[in-house]
């Protein structure tokens, strides 16, 4: 009832204003306002206003949405845990070391590229009395350092 009330003082005001706009020769302003005045009465005349005011002021309603609210941090936190878990590939994300634990160790070979002919994954045996030529460090990070040199890092 007090909702009503309201929503028709609020409709009586804006055309009240409309009429003044109007009066000033302003009438596209006073059309709009007009348009902005009837739409309080329009919602008291369908019934919304009244939905609505019940819905507010009933307790069993806001509990509903507080549950709503609850169902969903609890989507996104399980979800925030699961991207975590995850690594970018879709894999369990490794474990971290402890200290005073060693992580466990890998085979020098594993992450070296294979030498063998195209196509045939053979490996090149070195030739006798030489031993394979490692790439310098120097080398590999030359390009990197001349970038850097050129932006004055």
């Amino acid at each position: 009832m007090l909702a009503e009330t309201i929503c028709s003082a609020v409709s009586a005001a804006g055309l009240g204003i409309a009429a003044l706009t109007a009066y000033r020769k302003r009438f596209l302003a006073a059309a709009r306002i007009t348009a902005y005045a009837l739409i309080p009465i329009g919602l008291v005349l369908t019934g919304v206003v009244e939905w609505v005011s019940g819905m507010v002021f009933k307790p069993t309603v806001w509990a509903g949405f507080g549950l709503l609210a609850l169902s969903w941090a609890l989507f996104a936190a399980t979800r925030a845990v699961e991207r975590r878990r995850l690594g970018a590939s879709g894999e369990p994300a490794p474990k971290k070391v402890k200290r005073g634990r060693t992580p466990e160790a890998v085979a020098p070979a594993a992450s070296a590229p294979s030498l063998g002919a195209a196509g045939t994954g053979a490996q090149r045996e070195p030739a006798a009395g030489r031993k394979p030529a490692a790439a310098a460090p120097a080398d590999d990070f030359s390009d990197i350092e001349a970038i850097l040199k050129k932006h004055g890092i």
